[in-house]
């Protein structure tokens, strides 16, 4: 069977340039073709396995749910321990307020979800967002998110949206009374690793506050020890009202979560009956998974040691020659470079050499990583001797 033939023409492509590595297995940090090459993998499936491929806790945990039962009632019907454990599991890592747990299938679905839950919850219409922001790729999603360029053949999208910048806080001023939600990647992902400023955080927090607005926070990228905390929200010693998680949650497999406190999220359970629903949402496979790396993160994670080696990354490639600034919070990095086509030179050239890094979609003059968070020093060393290399024959 001719693989990359069949997944070329048969399967749907998002893009005119995929990798096209045809996988045969993964372990660790490590991805292995068909042919037995191996890559160091820097990006984590985008920050997704934070853990590495093929934790053991995860597959065992994993092993011993299919042993019990997959699917048997849609989400919020049946008692299924899978969720139960996972919403303890979350809960210990999370502020004593955030105590309300609805677990989708995506990091999209929770934007929809947190979408429609401001709205309900507040009454209002109006929703906030940030220019640079990204959200996912859903009609709501979408809305709220800032690229033009991949919004413009789908409208009309949502109504009654402005767009704000990061860290003007005059721009604050277009959150009101009328405001139901403000959206903000508490790191801006997908612009480039664009940072807040401790100051900018607490000012929009005292905005909502003082407006009756729900800050809504995406870590679906930045969250789950991705920047050296637990949350990112930690750096600015603030809480929001609701949170979207993904990505790394389940531990490689498909999740989305949306948490509030309980009283507010018990809004889908009323206003109206069945506000919100889904099919497939806390899959018990899926929870399993997540239960468990909640755990991991909690007991095997050492965060001082994500933020030391972050910046043992930081201080070996943002010093090679051609790279022109960079930003990192934890082991979510963004390194540029003079011109989208150098960047793209530099991931060829790693991908050569065995190392996957990749790009951004709206900050072209950069590339991005986030490695997992179990990568060893010898790793790192390893992996940015071949990123300077890589930069080195392209310059």
């Amino acid at each position: 069977m001719d693989h990359p033939k069949i997944f070329l023409n048969h399967l749907g492509q998002t893009t005119t340039h995929p990798l096209l590595i045809e996988i045969d297995h993964a372990e660790g940090i490590y991805l292995f073709d068909k042919k037995g090459k191996k890559y160091m993998d820097m990006i984590a499936g985008i920050a997704v396995s934070s853990l590495g491929h093929g934790n053991q806790r995860i597959k065992e945990a994993l092993k011993k749910q299919i042993d019990k039962h997959l699917h048997v009632m849609v989400y919020g019907e049946f008692v299924q321990e899978p969720q139960v454990q996972l919403s303890h599991n979350l809960r210990k890592l999370l502020p004593k307020n955030l105590d309300g747990l609805y677990i989708v299938n995506s990091g999209t679905e929770a934007i929809e979800a947190a979408i429609k839950l401001c709205k309900a919850y507040t009454g209002r219409k109006e929703l906030i967002s940030f220019k640079g922001a990204y959200h996912g790729s859903t009609n709501g999603a979408l809305s709220i998110s800032s690229n033009e360029k991949r919004k413009e053949n789908f409208r009309p999208l949502l109504p009654n949206i402005e767009f704000i910048e990061l860290n003007n806080t005059d721009s604050l001023q277009a959150i009101t009374v009328k405001t139901a939600g403000v959206f903000l990647e508490t790191i801006q992902g997908d612009a480039g690793v664009q940072i807040p400023t401790l100051n900018f955080m607490q000012k929009l927090r005292q905005k909502c506050d003082e407006t009756g607005a729900l800050l809504v926070l995406d870590e679906i990228q930045c969250g789950l020890g991705r920047t050296g905390k637990t949350f990112a929200f930690e750096h600015f010693n603030i809480v929001p009202d609701l949170l979207t998680l993904g990505k790394s949650l389940g531990g490689g497999l498909p999740i989305g979560a949306l948490i509030s406190p309980q009283k507010t999220l018990a809004t889908f359970s009323t206003n109206p009956e069945l506000g919100h629903i889904t099919t497939f949402g806390g899959h018990p496979l899926i929870s399993a998974a997540a239960a468990e790396f909640c755990a991991i993160l909690d007991e095997e994670i050492n965060l001082g040691e994500v933020e030391r080696l972050g910046k043992l990354i930081e201080e070996n490639i943002g010093t090679q020659k051609g790279i022109i600034g960079f930003r990192r919070k934890g082991m979510l990095f963004a390194f540029d470079m003079s011109s989208a086509e150098l960047v793209a030179k530099v991931v060829e050239k790693c991908l050569e050499k065995g190392l996957i890094i990749f790009w951004f979609l709206s900050h072209p003059n950069s590339f991005r990583l986030s490695p997992p968070l179990t990568i060893t020093e010898a790793e790192i060393i390893k992996a940015t001797n071949i990123i300077g290399d890589a930069i080195e024959e392209s310059i």
